[in-house]
């Protein structure tokens, strides 16, 4: 017996989700509450560029109250393709358009709470084509073999989820740039 949705109310209408609760009904009976985020899906790229190095970008996460290097990522513009959103994502970002997109991989970011699905997409033949940034972002980009990045993540020195997600997704695509 699956669990039985009872009723959902709206908490919160923000710039980017929704806070729901949920009353459910468990398998077993008993009634419990939930709260979601409705989220609309996004993006995490992997730029990188001719000469073998991985593009990541530096920026203030105010949840974390730190500066975090993760890889480009963004938002959905609501039912915008999640290819489309990665190409705008990483001009935006980086200020490089990808020759070549490849999707490696999908996942949700935090299922316990929230329905954001994420699309990971590698990110090659790179060339200059900027985007402006939204405007609540103050970003700096930083490059770095793609060796260097793949260790530093296995150091457990990138503490960013969606980065490391990617990354192990995207690791078979990785092999090539490791020599």
């Amino acid at each position: 017996m699956p669990f039985e949705l009872i009723r959902s109310e709206t908490l919160l209408q923000g710039r980017t989700f929704k806070l729901r609760r949920d009353l459910l009904k468990t398998p077993d009976g008993r009634e419990t509450r939930l709260e979601i985020i409705e989220h609309g899906g996004s993006v995490v790229v992997i730029p990188i560029d001719a000469d073998g190095n991985m593009l990541f970008v530096r920026q203030y996460r105010h949840a974390a109250g730190m500066d975090l290097l993760e890889l480009p990522a963004g938002t959905r513009d609501s039912s915008e393709p999640y290819e489309e959103c990665a190409a705008r994502e990483i001009r935006e970002e980086t200020g490089m358009e990808a020759g070549k997109l490849e999707k490696v991989g999908e996942f949700y970011l935090a299922p316990g709470y929230s329905t954001e699905f994420m699309g990971v997409f590698l990110a090659t033949a790179l060339s200059h084509n900027p985007l402006d940034p939204d405007a609540d972002e103050f970003l700096s980009v930083e490059k770095m073999p793609v060796k260097e990045a793949l260790a530093m993540a296995e150091r457990g020195e990138m503490p960013d989820a969606k980065s490391l997600a990617a990354l192990l997704l995207a690791r078979p695509h990785l092999e090539k740039y490791l020599g």
